[in-house]
């Protein structure tokens, strides 16, 4: 090993022992329970959002309905609205599905899914596909994906159902038709179902067999409410009024300790900390910081 020069008559040189190291050693030998647990990555957090944004919800009342919905049909098997690429409107069977429970239906292919939208100065809703045509249905109760703009045959009115909570009625012509026409479906399996041979020479556009083999039939003429009619309507959370309130509650109270001390201009006590948290989240957040400013003040100079 190669070792420094030294001459005759040198004094030896003590070792400095640095005082930092050793105090950092014992810091990091400190026991668990005093360490502090590593702050999550941000991307985790961005990516936990995103996934609960994106998650599917139903919707409770027409005030919910917004953004991207799936119409799910009271068929059997589960079915929804859907549309390809030419505007030929069908029923799709609903493969995400929990203990076949219709409640529970997302949408695992893009033909499924629709963007609901107020129509202007209505009650009425325009859906449009995954193409960018507009849902439709005519005179005769059939319907289409080609329109490239609203009219009242692109106009679909919600009405909650009395008697099954998260249940809806939809009514076509935006409500505006001569007599109220709902959206129904029918089972038209074998031989078909009731109705004359009109009827269902019209209606072979939205007559669909499901992997089961079972035919649904999607009509916009039916002029009777009963379970038929009766549809429920899954939407994306992140458009729900009530998540998004909530959500935006929750991203108020997100503020930490030392970014209230900078607001008020000083060291704040525990209870003191909860107040300011809680005004934040209810709205009064800036009275309550001028009490606790006012407050430091007098215990400063008492």
């Amino acid at each position: 090993m190669v070792k420094p020069l030294t001459f005759k008559g040198d004094k030896p040189k003590k070792r400095k022992h640095r005082e930092y190291l050793t105090d950092s050693v014992a810091s990091t030998t400190t026991t668990p329970s005093k360490l502090s647990k590593p702050a999550p990555a941000p991307d985790d957090i961005e990516a936990e959002n995103n996934a609960e944004d994106q998650s599917w919800v139903s919707a409770d009342s027409p005030s919910d309905i917004s953004g991207p919905i799936v119409i799910v049909l009271p068929s059997e098997p589960v079915t929804c609205i859907a549309s390809d690429m030419n505007g030929k409107v069908f029923a799709s069977e609903v493969e995400n599905l929990i203990d076949d429970d219709p409640r529970s239906a997302e949408p695992h292919d893009v033909r499924q899914v629709w963007v609901a939208t107020r129509v202007a100065g209505t009650e009425g809703f325009s859906l449009k596909g995954h193409h960018g045509r507009y849902l439709s249905c005519d005179k005769y109760g059939i319907f289409g994906a080609t329109a490239s703009a609203i009219s009242h045959h692109e106009s679909f009115l919600v009405l909650p159902s009395p008697d099954i909570p998260g249940a809806f009625f939809i009514q076509t012509v935006g409500g505006a038709g001569e007599s109220e026409t709902f959206i129904s479906v029918q089972d038209v399996s074998g031989s078909g179902g009731g109705g004359d041979g009109s009827s269902k020479s019209k209606s072979k556009s939205t007559a669909t067999a499901t992997a089961s083999g079972a035919g649904v039939e999607i009509r916009g003429d039916e002029t009777n409410l009963s379970f038929q009619t009766t549809m429920r309507i899954r939407m994306q959370a992140r458009f729900k009024p009530r998540i998004k309130a909530s959500k935006e509650t929750k991203a108020r109270e997100k503020i930490s300790r030392k970014e209230l001390e900078e607001v008020v201009g000083r060291r704040l006590e525990d209870h003191e900390v909860k107040r300011l948290r809680r005004a934040r989240r209810e709205g009064n957040f800036h009275e309550e910081v001028l009490d606790v400013r006012v407050k430091g003040k007098h215990d400063k100079f008492a």
